[in-house]
């Protein structure tokens, strides 16, 4: 499966879809948003920095989205952002609805 593949398949099939490196502080906050505020929502969560291709999905959603940078969030196909414009779109009531959709 290529790179495209697996990020358009990986939005398409899971409601919430985070981009994320295990070490990143920020990754570690969007993560326990959802943890916290939607417990009964299981994102799928591919950790680039633990893949072999983490590099390659990074330049692709650079491509796709124009963010380089991690988390890269997705709720029903919908890019959210990063960790600052998902903890904006929580405060503002957009992320729950994304969620509920």
């Amino acid at each position: 499966m290529s790179v495209k593949e697996i990020v358009e398949q990986t939005i398409a099939e899971n409601k919430i879809a985070i981009f994320s490196k295990s070490w990143c502080p920020y990754c570690k906050r969007t993560k326990a948003l959802f943890a916290s505020e939607f417990p009964d929502e299981a994102p799928v969560i591919l950790e680039l920095d633990e893949r072999e291709d983490g590099d390659a999905i990074q330049d692709y959603l650079e491509q796709k989205t124009g963010q380089r940078s991690v988390p890269n969030v997705f709720v029903n196909k919908t890019q959210v952002g990063g960790n600052d414009k998902t903890q904006a779109a929580f405060q503002n009531g957009e992320l729950g609805r994304l969620v509920s959709q």
